[in-house]
């Protein structure tokens, strides 16, 4: 497992908080590792959910109709990055 950044920790804990994710420790999600299916499981709820609780403390919204979801939402180190890059723009 990859080690996360502080960015990431800080969203892997957003993401046990807001989605409710009793059996996950936020230092236990690999960065690399995909978000929905096979990895941590997450399912189209959970990114809505995910997405709402991001606007909320980073002050953007992520669009559900957004071609580019697939990729920002394809592991913890996408998510991550796509954050810091909004942050900076």
């Amino acid at each position: 497992m990859s080690e996360q950044s502080p960015v990431e920790r800080e969203l892997a804990e957003l993401l046990v908080e807001s989605l409710n994710l009793e059996d996950v420790a936020p230092g236990d999600i690999d960065p690399e590792s995909p978000l929905f299916g096979e990895g941590l499981g997450l399912d189209s709820i959970d990114a809505l959910e995910l997405a709402l609780a991001i606007s909320g403390k980073y002050g953007f919204q992520l669009r559900s109709d957004s071609d580019e979801n697939r990729r920002i939402f394809a592991s913890l180190r996408a998510l991550a990055a796509h954050i810091e890059q909004r942050r900076a723009a």
